[in-house]
């Protein structure tokens, strides 16, 4: 599972024209799943994102998490994140789960989230989507689970 998380002050998913998702300050997740994902890389992302530091503490130092600044998430499904472009111009996307185990596992993913009580916003599954944010510091990070997982 690979996830790109971006503080945000507000972030928004939009459906054609209507607002499907959206909050306030908080984190701002694309979130991909591969083939080879189970609901051990769901529970390990879904516990480590919401515990990450990246709010300022009074010192203005990274040392509070999501949950400590009872922030929300918004959480969007992106299989692109998978895509390969090591070879020719077009990116293969062999390495993203089929449509089936994605929602299956992403499901999950938000279901995860939503046990720590934060607000927990989405998108549509398999729709072209229009997300619009404000990243907060900037702060962004990317975080893989095989990364951890397979070490």
């Amino acid at each position: 599972m690979r996830v790109v998380l971006q503080k945000v002050l507000w972030a928004k998913v939009e459906v054609d024209g209507e607002v499907v998702g959206e909050i306030g300050p908080g984190l701002c997740l694309l979130v991909g799943v591969s083939r080879d994902d189970t609901l051990e890389d769901v529970k390990y992302m879904a516990n480590k994102i919401p515990n990450l530091r990246v709010f300022p503490d009074d010192e203005e130092k990274l040392n509070l998490s999501l949950l400590d600044v009872k922030g929300s998430i918004l959480a969007v499904s992106q299989f692109t994140l998978f895509g390969d472009c090591s070879k020719g111009r077009r990116p293969s996307f062999l390495g993203a789960a089929p449509p089936d185990l994605a929602l299956e596992l992403f499901k999950k993913f938000l279901d995860e989230l939503k046990k720590t009580g934060l607000k927990v916003q989405t998108g549509r599954f398999q729709t072209h989507m229009k997300l619009s944010l404000c990243n907060d510091g900037p702060v962004t990070l990317i975080l893989d689970s095989k990364e951890v997982l397979n070490k």
